[in-house]
C-alpha cells in the first residue's frame, strides 16, 4: 500500500475511483456514438467553440464589470466585505444560467407536445426556473450575511503568545 501511495500520490481508493470514472466515460462515449456519430462529434466541437469564443469572453467581461462596480466604492468601517465576496454572486448566477442553458427548450416553451409525455403544462418551467434562481441567490445572500457576521464577531479569547524558541532570549 505504501508503495502505491508513494508512486501514485494518493490512496488506492482514489486510483480505483478514477479508473471507474474512466470506464464509465468510455462506456457512455461508446453508447453515445452508436447513433449519429458525426452529429455528436459536431455537437461537441460546436459546444467547445461556442463556449470558448462566445460564453467565456461574455462571462469574463460580466464578472469584471460586477467586480469593478463594487471596487470603486470607498469602503467604510460598516461596509467591509469578506474576501471572496464575488463568489457569492458567481455561484448562484452560474447554476441558474447552467440550468437555463440545459433546459432552455422547456423554459422558453420551445418543445411542442411535451405535455403529452409528462402531464405537466409547458407554462410551469419559466416560473419554476425563476423560483430556483431566486432561491439560489437568496441562499447565497444568506451565506454572505453569515460570513460577514462571522468576520465581525469578536474573538473568544486572547491569542496565546508564540512558543519560545530554545536558545533565544525573549526581550
Amino acid at each position: 500500500m505504501k508503495g502505491i501511495r508513494q508512486r501514485y500520490g494518493a490512496s488506492p481508493l482514489h486510483l480505483l475511483l478514477v479508473l471507474c470514472s474512466f470506464i464509465l466515460t468510455v462506456y457512455a462515449g461508446i453508447r453515445l456514438l452508436k447513433g449519429d456519430t458525426l452529429g455528436v462529434i459536431m455537437w461537441f466541437i460546436g459546444a467547445a467553440l461556442l463556449h470558448d469564443l462566445v460564453f467565456l469572453p461574455l462571462y469574463t467581461v460580466t464578472d469584471r464589470a460586477v467586480q469593478g462596480a463594487f471596487r470603486h466604492r470607498k469602503p467604510t468601517s460598516r461596509s467591509r466585505r469578506p474576501v471572496g465576496w464575488i463568489n457569492y454572486v458567481r455561484f448562484p448566477a452560474f447554476v441558474a444560467l447552467l440550468l437555463l442553458l440545459v433546459f432552455y427548450p422547456l423554459i422558453l416553451n420551445k418543445v411542442p407536445g411535451f405535455t403529452a409525455y409528462t402531464a405537466l403544462s409547458a407554462d410551469v418551467f419559466w416560473g419554476r426556473w425563476l423560483l430556483i434562481a431566486a432561491a439560489l441567490f437568496a441562499a447565497s445572500a444568506l451565506c454572505l450575511v453569515v460570513a460577514i457576521w462571522r468576520a465581525h464577531e469578536p474573538r473568544g479569547g486572547q491569542e496565546e503568545p508564540p512558543p519560545k524558541e530554545p536558545g533565544r532570549r525573549q526581550a
